[in-house]
């Protein structure tokens, strides 16, 4: 099979297997569905280990082709192509794994809900849609997989559309990303029009000529036409990867079933933004303004997301709002121009994400569908799996030496310590304050769920154990990368020039050349670990949570009353919300209200409709008069008209 038939297959078997289990549900039955479906994934992850193969070891070169082209318009194609580099055969391995993952979950997790067989058509749509953004070689083809990932989260979001805060979840996280799009857009469309291509290699090649080109907008400022292009790329990033202001779907997307979740948070969809910004960095390397831009929105994210997370008591949304956090670490990593090592984070969270809202979904199975973790405590001795996989997903999340999340945590890190930009020293700050914030919300998870004594009422209790093995394997697995994919790849993929072909930065930018000279192997990195700021503050965390969560969990309620404050700006989440429904929503429902009172009833309906009628009626009215039917009466019109005639004709003349 040569390499196109399979790259190829990667996209179009989860597209064909979602067309099975969707459309001949019925046919095939709950087993047909997710063998179907899982058999899908399953080829296509085993195609795209081939494809990394070729790529990593027996270094394939870079395939850059299009497979149609759709439409010629003006000298400019529109493609549909595949772009196989490092870069995008590992996000294909990473996609395609922890989507399988999630499909083995989902026989347990959904066993018994009626929309079994939708459900399947449904995250396999999703995987198809992700592969073909991360394969793209253009920005129409990345444009088609970016709005499809877009519709099928609405869809998987709302799963469960007779829950009305199912509905609400959905409708916002697709309005919010649409505000996002709408950058992305005019992103593209800046592209087209200065580059005159929407082809990546072609577009990166025209950049450069375009350093000194400049834009004249808001009111006649003008602007770098790059930076432009990049913000408005990016502000398309924002709202997928849910960056502050545009992060507020990302909690509530928790509506949807426990797989989606680990599949949107893990793999897809919110990694799409942070892909997206690497893949282009030959464009953003040309900006300092942008990247700028970037290292702040990632820091304020990394930041005050990671705090809301300590007030969560609902087992899923912490781990939603540690996927904010660790998605502003990427996003700063993006601003320093430590593109691979954002990467790495994303690869490395993928996986330890994954095993964190896989094994919370398993928790709330074991506690018949509770997921506050104020009912919960004491359950490491009915569920051990899921507590010691929990505890290996924890300690990557938290960076602990030689966890995969150490490495590109750390990184991450010091590569923001190497920047001299602006929003850089903002930007070590709130790395440095994410890294205790981590490690508190985490450990306050992992005691309350599983640690203490059980809050949770007797006979759920007693019922509580360990579900079945379709739910505890793909843990176990997940569970692996978690612990030794950081250690096996750190030194390939940033210091061995693995994404060199995918990733441009130039060398006055690159923190990874200094890095280089630190770095002395994987396990050297690791145990000098123990002796860094960053392990403390991380240890800081852990021992804050485990006296106020663990030895006096009385404590909690004493700090929650004294500062009140706090808890109440973090458990409203900085008003984001009410600030959207109040001047957005509702200034957008009172402008609409104007314009129907005044603009629809008032000078439409009131003055051009009904006041044309009124009009005619008045004038009509007038000349009826005229139509008296008495023949004197129109001869003697008849001879004023004449008259009248006359007299113009002589004037006139």
């Amino acid at each position: 099979m040569d390499i196109k038939t399979i790259l190829l297959l990667i996209p179009l078997l989860p597209l064909i297997g979602s067309a099975i289990a969707g459309l001949l549900r019925h046919q095939v039955g709950r087993s047909g569905a997710h063998s179907i479906t899982i058999l899908a994934v399953a080829g296509s992850f085993a195609l795209s280990a081939v494809v990394a193969w070729q790529v990593f070891v027996n270094d394939l070169p870079v395939l850059n082709y299009s497979i149609y082209t759709w439409a010629l318009i003006d000298g400019i194609r529109f493609e549909i192509g595949f772009l196989i580099d490092s870069l995008s055969s590992m996000m294909m391995v990473v996609v395609t794994f922890v989507s399988l993952m999630v499909h083995i979950y989902t026989i347990g997790y959904m066993k018994d809900d009626p929309g079994y067989q939708r459900f399947f058509a449904y995250i396999n749509l999703f995987t198809f849609a992700m592969l073909m953004l991360v394969m793209a070689n253009n920005f129409l083809q990345l444009f088609f997989g970016w709005e499809a990932v877009g519709l099928v989260s609405y869809l998987l979001i709302g799963f469960w559309f007779k829950k009305d805060s199912a509905t609400k979840a959905n409708l916002k996280a697709f309005l919010v990303n649409r505000a996002g799009d709408f950058g992305l857009l005019l992103g593209i469309a800046a592209v087209l029009m200065y580059m005159g291509t929407l082809d990546f290699a072609e577009a990166f090649a025209a950049a450069p000529g375009l350093t000194d080109s400049t834009i004249s907008i808001l009111g006649g400022m003008e602007w770098s036409v790059l930076t432009f292009i990049c913000i408005c790329l990016f502000i398309g990033a924002m709202g997928k990867s849910a960056q502050v202001p545009l992060h507020v779907w990302l909690p509530d997307s928790m509506e949807g079933p426990t797989p989606i979740s680990a599949l949107i948070h893990a793999a897809t969809m919110v990694t799409a933004g942070i892909y997206m910004v690497a893949r282009l960095s030959p464009m953003y390397e040309l900006s300092l303004t942008a990247l700028s831009f970037i290292l702040i929105i990632g820091a304020v994210t990394a930041l005050f997301m990671g705090l809301i997370g300590i007030v969560q008591n609902d087992i899923k949304r912490v781990v939603a709002y540690s996927t904010l956090s660790q998605l502003g670490y990427m996003t700063v990593a993006l601003g320093a121009s430590a593109y691979s090592v954002a990467i790495f984070h994303l690869m490395t969270h993928a996986f330890f994400k994954a095993l964190l809202f896989l094994a919370a979904g398993s928790v709330i199975i074991a506690m018949h569908h509770k997921q506050d973790m104020q009912e919960m405590g004491g359950l490491f001795r009915k569920l051990p799996v899921t507590a010691v996989t929990a505890w290996i997903g924890s300690l990557a999340l938290i960076g602990f030496p030689f966890f995969s999340g150490f490495y590109s945590k750390d990184l991450i890190i010091e590569a923001v310590k190497l920047v001299d930009r602006p929003g850089a020293g903002f930007a070590v700050f709130a790395v440095y304050a994410g890294v205790v914030i981590t490690a508190l919300y985490t450990f306050r998870m992992l005691y309350l769920t599983f640690h203490g004594p059980t809050r949770a009422d007797a006979e759920t209790f007693s019922h509580a154990q360990e579900p079945p093995w379709v739910v505890t394997l793909p843990l176990v697995l997940l569970a692996i990368p978690s612990l030794v994919i950081g250690y096996l790849t750190v030194e390939p993929l940033l210091f061995g020039g693995a994404l060199s072909d995918a990733i441009t930065v130039l060398a006055v930018h690159d923190p990874m050349i200094k890095l280089a000279d630190k770095f002395h192997g994987p396990f050297e990195f690791a145990l000098h670990g123990f002796v860094t700021p960053v392990f403390w503050l991380a240890m800081l965390g852990v021992a804050i949570a485990t006296v106020v969560y663990l030895f006096k969990p009385a404590l909690a309620t004493v700090i929650k009353s004294r500062f009140h404050w706090l808890w109440s700006i973090l458990d409203k989440k900085y008003g984001f919300d009410e600030f959207y429904q109040t001047v957005i929503a509702g200034g957008g429902m009172k402008l609409a209200n104007l314009f129907s009172s005044k603009g629809d009833t008032m000078i439409i309906d009131g003055w051009l409709v009904n006041g044309s009628a009124r009009v005619i009626d008045a004038l009509s009215n007038r000349l009826r008069t005229v139509q008296t039917g008495v023949l004197y009466h129109y001869a003697f019109a008849m001879i004023i008209g004449l008259v009248a005639l006359v007299f113009a004709f002589v004037l006139l003349r």
